[in-house]
């Protein structure tokens, strides 16, 4: 059954998600004096010039220099400030991830990462901007937050939230128009996954804007009488373990769905939960340890295997082994 808290999935408006990542700076910003924003050289791209055109004098930009950003924006944070940087994911966490491990991790700063332009999905672009590998980089180190939310709504949520919490926080967003399939009543809690289709036989369990995808193929599935969960695990670090773990208990078999590399992602951070609390089959969708390609979104999605396509042909391997 669908939540109450997803629209219909037919005729969705589309709008990328970092839209909702620079209207998310508007509103904390306007919550928070404190709330400063510092970018590299990419303001219009990753939507950072809303926050630059309401709060002028709270904007940073710093150029080409993503390694010294990040340092900045340890200081900020040290001074009181709640600092955002905003960059490619491939630039920030990529290029700077020594700043980031050191000068925030390390010192417990309290910084918000925001990584734009993620996945095969910024297309034409190619593989030295799509950012694949960025989940695994950031979750390994100690005391970050790692966010991928799923559609506009959820992005701007996000951002709000992550501006009121203490502590460093990576943001993953994507450059596409994509599918807004949660309301602005959907509840959105850091650390908390949300059951978005109850299902007996089967739990998909996915992150960012695929969580539609992993929605359409649940909803084909139940025409052929297979009954799947799907969750929306925004919150890759911390995982919620108490709602995973009692969806895996009842369906017995599990999906991970991500634009991003399989290897050390959502995928790698879902089987080591499981191997620890719960052993189940566990099947994934995602990057299969490729760069990425030149080509239009869509056309690379189903490429590299990430579209409902091949959810629904996960689902029923996954089946067969739990059997």
């Amino acid at each position: 059954m669908l939540s109450k808290n997803v629209y219909n999935l037919e005729k969705l408006e589309q709008i990328p998600t970092r839209n909702g990542y620079g209207e998310g700076l508007v509103d904390a910003g306007a919550a928070d004096e404190n709330v400063v924003v510092l970018c590299a050289d990419l303001t219009d791209s990753t939507r950072s010039n809303m926050f630059k055109e309401r709060f002028l004098d709270r904007f940073i930009e710093m150029g080409i220099q993503e390694q010294n950003m990040m340092g900045v924006a340890a200081g900020l944070a040290m001074a009181g400030k709640v600092p955002f940087v905003s960059s490619y994911a491939v630039f920030s966490p990529g290029r700077n991830w020594d700043q980031l491990r050191v000068s925030v991790c390390y010192s417990d700063a309290n910084v918000k990462i925001a990584g734009a332009h993620t996945g095969v999905s910024v297309g034409p672009d190619g593989a030295t901007h799509q950012a694949l590998e960025d989940i695994a980089i950031t979750r390994v180190l100690p005391g970050i937050t790692v966010i991928v939310p799923c559609d506009y709504n959820e992005t701007k949520k996000a951002t709000i939230a992550a501006a009121k919490m203490k502590g460093p926080v990576y943001l993953r967003f994507t450059r596409e128009k994509t599918p807004v399939f949660t309301t602005d009543d959907t509840p959105f809690e850091i650390g908390k996954a949300l059951v978005l289709r109850e299902g007996a036989d089967v739990t998909i369990t996915a992150i960012g804007p695929l969580v539609h995808e992993a929605l359409l193929a649940a909803h084909e599935l139940e025409k052929e009488k297979i009954s799947v969960e799907v969750i929306n695990s925004h919150t890759v670090k911390p995982l919620d373990e108490e709602t995973l773990l009692k969806s895996f208990t009842k369906t017995g078999a599990v999906v991970t769905v991500e634009e991003h590399q399989i290897f050390a992602g959502f995928g790698g951070a879902i089987a080591e939960f499981a191997s620890k609390n719960i052993p189940v089959p566990i099947e994934m969708i995602g990057m299969p340890d490729e760069f990425g390609i030149s080509g239009e979104p869509g056309e690379l999605l189903a490429h590299f295997g990430m579209t409902k396509k091949e959810i629904k042909q996960a689902v029923k391997k996954v089946l067969k082994r739990k059997k």
